[in-house]
């Protein structure tokens, strides 16, 4: 048996995750009601409509977007902030069946223009600041997508688990998910 502590970066083990993501958030919110859709966790919070929404935006100003700044030759690389909240204006009158339909086609676009780079091992060692975190690199960015789809997939679930917090009754304790 092999237990790995943590992996190391590989831009095909990446794009397996990236990949799968629209397919795996496709299977787990196509055609639910909106009580699935729209509820959260209580006041401040993300709903499961709202986290794709976020991941939408990402895909448009964000991941590649930052990718360009670190790959581009210049001097000023240095990433614009991301406005973390925007999908609760770019949404509104639209559906999850068209957020869906939009995340999945904007990241088979990203990932087809991913892999047109060709990156090389050199190429996840180029750098850019980020406003608050400072100096970045192309594998960290790289890496920080993947984990940043597994976290929202993560968090959609532990969204949608918590709507039946109540009616579980005393299995609640066993319930990881329900006590976070």
């Amino acid at each position: 048996m092999y237990i790995a502590i943590a992996m190391k970066f590989s831009i095909d083990t990446a794009l397996e995750v990236l990949e799968r993501s629209p397919v795996v958030l496709d299977a787990l919110l196509s055609n639910l009601s909106d009580e699935w859709i729209y509820s959260n966790e209580g006041d401040n919070t993300w709903s499961p409509f709202d986290v794709i929404g976020h991941l939408i935006h990402g895909e448009k100003a964000d991941w590649v977007e930052r990718l360009n700044i670190i790959y581009r030759d210049g001097k000023n690389k240095t990433f614009e902030p991301f406005d973390r909240f925007a999908q609760f204006e770019d949404c509104k009158g639209k559906s999850m069946s068209q957020l869906l339909n939009e995340f999945k086609t904007l990241r088979q676009q990203n990932i087809t223009y991913l892999k047109t780079l060709n990156l090389t091992d050199k190429d996840f060692n180029l750098k850019a600041a980020h406003p608050s975190l400072g100096e970045v690199s192309l594998m960290q960015l790289l890496a920080t997508w993947v984990t940043h789809d597994l976290g929202h997939i993560a968090q959609i679930s532990r969204v949608m688990a918590k709507q039946y917090k109540d009616e579980v009754g005393p299995w609640r304790e066993y319930i990881s998910v329900l006590n976070r």
